[in-house]
């Protein structure tokens, strides 16, 4: 009987020790092998742990092109019981249950965040001649949680519950492997083949055509913000952009001329109307076949210099179009091609010859290059530092950054790049030919930010000075709601830059539909234009494009009309706004905070969890567009963004007719509960929590400014920097405490990195009716040493709209601290 004892007791004694050895751990997290998988949880943060598995025995090195970032030295502890070991910090804690290899994620005082729902699979997969595998994860989410991420879509769904999505970078999609939750967690995917992501209540799952292993990434903020803080922690922080590019962008498919393009500066500067931007689309560099040449070879753009100097002359900056794929007869082109630099799919344009359709029997032999290759990168900047950037381009459009996939075949993602095949880097294409010219600029000169306008995006761009417009969307009110939840889940993806096409790409059926052919005159799309161009004035980038119907202001009537009188508001209310915008700008850049904000990140009220038509620009103001129309029919406009111009006639019931946009209309509005709100335009003040009709009118859009809120509003000028903010009024909304701080620097240049730039806090105490203004922290060069401050405390009745108010208080700052009592 002892014997047996003993043979027991060494039994349970050699269990015991089996478990114990089971992991093992290091100091910067644990590994396990589990039923033939290995898996490492590695902390970077007390709040950021990466997992990786793979099959057992299988070396995995893998260099992130996302994450920038290295782990940190973290204090955790870890300990096992039974089947279940756990790595503790002071923020969260991750079991890895030893019998079935799945992994739990809860906060440091066990609250659940994010249970894995089984072990990750790994099926063999041939890619291109190499052995590897598709691999999947699958989670399991709460039924009442809701997730916000995964990119632009154009579904105008705003949960990304219940949503399955071909994760393949396009025209109108742009993909982004994470999501964040309102519960206050987020996960990164770090995977760039194909990606099919899906939440069903069976589970939610990510499965990659290509992985060596299975990477993913979980962090916890607390909330949104802090999960978007912790992303770009992870994968790269947000430089500051220069100020002049938050004015209004002038823009068309394409100006045919210099003299035509410096003519747009000067109407505008004529009328009296706000213009920073101008930009310059495709074929100034002559035929298909010179396709991206990067030099002005058309005979129309005779003197580039001269043109140039014009705009600035006229205190505007250029944005030019630059592509990801090159003609045959450029010298891109010949210098890549003998280093196998191109990759050999269809893309755009498919055809030598201008004219539409395309005319195959003249292929354009046009080929998009490898920018995951460093010396192909390398290549591009040098003849763009060549032909443009020396010309004193100020901003580059780069454009098909996904890039254009014409008549796609599987096979296509065989071809090799200099990371290996194209199906496994697929979506982080824009990624990296974004980050070689941000990277390559910043290494030629500082005296002139990073300014890149793109059309597609991945994981970790935002650290590139890049802001992402989103593609060639339909002119529609359809496409115009969508891009309201588009613009906000690609913003919760941590890339802050976002913007479209004002007006939508596609308007040719309002040009035909049109009884004198002129698009810009046909009320279905003044309307539609107006309502676009209010909404633009509350993202991070105003810009007016789109191709058939002009887009210039003059192009929609004159002074005095209904409709020339809305869009001109609305791009004053944009300019008066700036010191506003660019303050904003530096929350973004020095605090991880976010232009564009679903109500989610702000208020705890569940009704506004999936609300996708409205949303805060900054903390302050709260924007519900006009996204249906008032004045006209609603007129669908169905196009193909990959095959191009919508040809059809479309039949336009108010053809001929005259309508009177002069009406008062009415839209319905959600104001978030648990806080007051004021109408922007009468100081009307609401309490939130309720749903109520807001009365509009064709050159106004329900704006609210959040109670506690302190807005600056700045001169009225005809370019960003034409006036300095040396006299600012600021709007007081009471009925809470509130904060604001002003900041200024030097306006485009990095010396802002190196400390000159200035911030200037103010606080208002609600129950003292004290509003203090700190003393002003940093100098710069061209510093403001004394200027004028104005006060208006907004009132129920006393309506401001776009005019300062009647001052309250005036003092003269001169950088030492005030406090003022109202």
């Amino acid at each position: 009987m002892r014997k047996k004892c003993l043979v027991l007791l060494l039994l349970v004694f050699q269990l015991q020790l089996s478990q114990a050895q089971s992991f093992t751990k290091d100091d910067g997290g644990i590994k396990a092998t589990v039923n033939g998988t290995e898996i490492s949880i590695r902390l970077y943060t007390p709040s950021l742990v990466r997992i990786i598995k793979s099959p057992a025995g299988k070396t995995v090195i893998k260099e992130s092109l996302s994450v920038i970032k290295q782990p940190e030295k973290t204090a955790f502890t870890s300990k096992q019981k039974g089947d279940n070991v756990s790595l503790a910090t002071g923020k969260i804690k991750v079991d890895l249950n030893l019998k079935t290899a799945t992994i739990t994620f809860t906060t440091a005082s066990n609250l659940a965040l994010l249970p894995e729902k089984a072990a990750g699979t790994f099926t063999s997969f041939n890619d291109a001649g190499n052995a590897t595998y598709t691999v999947e994860q699958t989670f399991s989410l709460e039924k009442e949680e809701a997730i916000y991420g995964l990119g632009q879509q154009q579904s105008g769904k705003l949960s990304q519950r219940n949503v399955k999505l071909n994760m393949i970078q396009g025209n109108t999609d742009d993909y982004v492997p994470f999501f964040v939750s309102t519960k206050g967690y987020g996960l990164f995917w770090d995977n760039y083949s194909p990606t099919a992501f899906e939440d069903k209540p069976e589970g939610t799952s990510f499965k990659s055509d290509v992985g060596d292993c299975i990477d993913y990434y979980f962090m916890y903020g607390g909330n949104i913000d802090g999960t978007i803080a912790c992303m770009r922690d992870l994968t790269g922080q947000v430089p500051m952009f220069p100020l002049w590019t938050y004015g209004f962008w002038q823009s068309k498919e394409r100006y045919k001329t210099q003299d035509e393009l410096v003519g747009v500066v000067k109407k505008y500067r004529e009328l009296g109307v706000p213009l920073d931007g101008i930009i310059q689309d495709w074929q100034y560099w002559g035929n298909n076949y010179l396709w991206n040449a990067m030099d002005f070879l058309n005979p129309e753009f005779p003197n580039p210099r001269k043109m140039i100097g014009d705009i600035h002359d006229q205190h505007a900056h250029l944005a030019i179009s630059i592509w990801n794929s090159f003609g045959p007869h450029t010298l891109q082109y010949r210098e890549m091609e003998p280093k196998k630099m191109l990759l050999n799919f269809e893309t755009w344009p498919q055809s030598g010859l201008e004219k539409w359709p395309p005319d195959m029997n003249y292929p354009s032999g046009v080929k998009p290059y490898d920018p995951y290759n460093p010396e192909a990168r390398a290549i591009y900047w040098k003849y763009l530092k060549k032909g443009l950037f020396s010309l004193g381009i100020d901003a580059w459009w780069m454009d098909s950054s996904e890039p254009d996939h014409l008549s796609f075949k599987p096979s296509d993602l065989d071809e090799k790049t200099y990371l290996g095949s194209f199906r496994k880097v697929r979506n982080a294409f824009p990624l990296m030919t974004v980050g070689g010219v941000a990277q390559n600029q910043r290494q030629t000169s500082s005296d002139k930010r990073v300014y890149i306008l793109t059309r597609s995006a991945f994981a970790g761009q935002q650290r590139y000075g890049s802001n992402t417009w989103s593609g060639d969307v339909n002119s529609s009110w359809q496409s115009l709601r969508n891009q309201i939840p588009a613009g906000l889940n690609f913003t919760l993806t941590g890339i802050p830059y976002w913007n479209s096409d004002i007006g939508g790409f596609f308007a040719g059926a309002y040009n035909r539909s049109w009884n004198d052919g002129s698009g810009a005159r046909n009320p279905l799309f003044q309307e539609l234009y107006t309502r676009w161009a209010q909404f633009g004035a509350f993202t991070p980038m105003m810009r007016s494009h789109g191709t058939d119907v002009p887009r210039e202001i003059y192009q929609f009537g004159k002074k005095g009309e209904p409709v020339y009188d809305a869009i001109e508001k609305a791009i004053h209310l944009r300019y008066l706004l700036l010191p506003y915008i660019y303050s904003t700008a530096w929350t973004v850049t020095n605090q991880q905070s976010s232009f564009m904000r679903a109500l989610a990140m702000d208020f705890n009220d569940k009704n506004v969890q999936d609300i996708n038509n409205e949303y805060m620009f900054g903390k302050s103001i709260l924007v519900a567009p006009i996204v249906k129309a008032q004045y006209t029919p609603e007129t669908i406009v169905k196009t193909d963004a990959e095959s191009g111009w919508n040809k059809k006639d479309s039949k336009d019931p108010s053809k001929n007719n005259i309508v009177d946009f002069t009406q008062t209309r009415t839209t319905e509005v959600y104001l978030p509960g648990g806080t007051s709100w004021y109408d922007f335009w009468t100081n009307q003040q609401i309490q939130g929590g309720e749903t109520g009709l807001q009365n509009t009118t064709l050159d106004m859009i329900p704006l609210y400014v959040k109670a506690g809120s302190i807005l600056p509003i700045g001169p009225d000028v005809q370019y960003a920097t034409e006036k300095k903010w040396d006299e600012l009024t600021f709007r007081i909304y009471k009925g809470a405490d509130g904060t604001f701080t002003l900041y200024e620097d030097e306006n485009d240049n990095y010396n802002y990195e190196k400390g000159a730039f200035t911030t200037i806090s103010f606080n208002w105490d609600n129950t003292r009716k004290t509003l203090t203004i700190g003393d002003r922290n940093g100098s710069f060069n061209g510093m403001l040493n004394e200027r004028k401050f104005r006060f208006v405390i907004a009132k129920p009745g006393v309506g401001m709209g776009m005019s300062n108010g009647q001052a309250e208080k005036e003092i003269t700052y001169s950088g030492k601290k005030v406090v003022i009592k109202f």
